[in-house]
């Protein structure tokens, strides 16, 4: 699915195998099969699908924090995936914001260090002291203030969306074009989730910066994201403008998520589906989501249906559409 001719960043063919030897016996965990997207500059893309589809692995694919099996991913045009080792150019200009918000922080050092060494190693500042404004600047722009009390704390010291802030902080330091969210408000209360989510959506408009969210839940990507892509068992199953697939979700998959959604006007799980088992170890021919569509025929068993376009800006991967 493409919109510019130069999208901010491009993936095509994605795809990672694990490889799993237990014993004798060697499986493949295939995380990711032929995942294919573009992503604007100031756009926000949302992955949702439930755990293990694929969704985190894609993030840090794209992070280079570890090396896919195949497929290419360009940013601004050039091969991310060139080199060993990402460039420290490419790391300033792709962050990643991870789920646990005190796991990513060092509990030793306080936070004017979490966010000075970002700042000193990409050159963004001149020495320290410039450094120690910039960190006061920084916690002010993500609603931490005053920053300089803030800067002497420790981690174990700020609450759950406290710390969350302070990670933005730290992704906001090196000026990035592209935030990989990897369920950024997950661990949160309900009440400070939508304070994060606005302050998110604040940076998108004052700055630009475009979004790879990461989510489980359909609310908040319909909420923050532009477009919608579901994954299951690593397979995009359909793509859309998020209110559009929210309203009239065309795969069986994407009704059975919005069937858990606590909406009174949702959909009341029409999908009806049996436990997950998702073809994701030596996967076979056919549908991977198959054994659990009520609405399953022999070919949905038999051959894996293409991610086909649907109408504008939509496509879904289903033998049943149209019928």
């Amino acid at each position: 699915m493409s919109g510019s001719p130069t999208p901010l960043l491009s993936v095509r063919s994605l795809g990672k195998v694990f490889t799993v030897r237990e014993g004798f016996t060697t499986r493949h965990v295939h995380a990711v099969n032929d995942v294919s997207f573009d992503l604007q500059r100031g756009e926000v893309v949302a992955l949702v699908g439930e755990s293990g589809s694929g969704k985190s692995t894609i993030a840090r694919l794209i992070a280079r924090l570890m090396p896919p099996t195949a497929g290419q991913v360009l940013f601004d045009g050039g091969d991310a995936l060139a080199g060993r080792r990402a460039p420290l150019s490419y790391r300033s200009r792709v962050q990643m914001i991870f789920q646990d918000p005190f796991g990513s922080l060092n509990p030793v050092h306080d936070i004017r260090h979490h966010l000075e060494r970002p700042l000193l190693r990409h050159g963004k500042v001149a020495g320290r002291a410039a450094a120690g404004a910039r960190v006061e600047e920084l916690l002010d722009t993500v609603g931490l203030s005053p920053g300089a009390r803030f800067a002497k704390q420790h981690p174990h010291q700020l609450s759950g969306g406290q710390r969350q802030r302070v990670a933005i902080a730290r992704a906001l330091a090196v000026e990035p074009q592209l935030i990989l969210a990897d369920e950024p408000t997950s661990m949160l209360d309900v009440s400070i989730r939508v304070d994060i989510l606005n302050l998110l959506r604040q940076l998108k408009q004052d700055r630009g910066i475009a979004y790879l969210y990461i989510t489980h839940d359909l609310a908040s990507a319909r909420y923050f994201a532009d477009r919608t892509m579901v994954l299951y068992a690593g397979h995009v199953v359909e793509a859309a403008p998020s209110s559009e697939l929210m309203d009239e979700p065309a795969h069986p998959y994407t009704r059975l998520l919005l069937s858990a959604v606590p909406d009174p006007s949702g959909w009341t799980g029409d999908a009806a589906a049996t436990p997950a088992t998702a073809k994701q170890v030596d996967p076979g021919p056919g549908c991977p989501f198959a054994e659990r569509c009520a609405q399953a025929i022999d070919r949905c068993r038999q051959q894996l249906p293409q991610l086909e376009e649907i109408g504008a800006q939509r496509a879904a991967r289903c033998f049943l559409l149209g019928k």
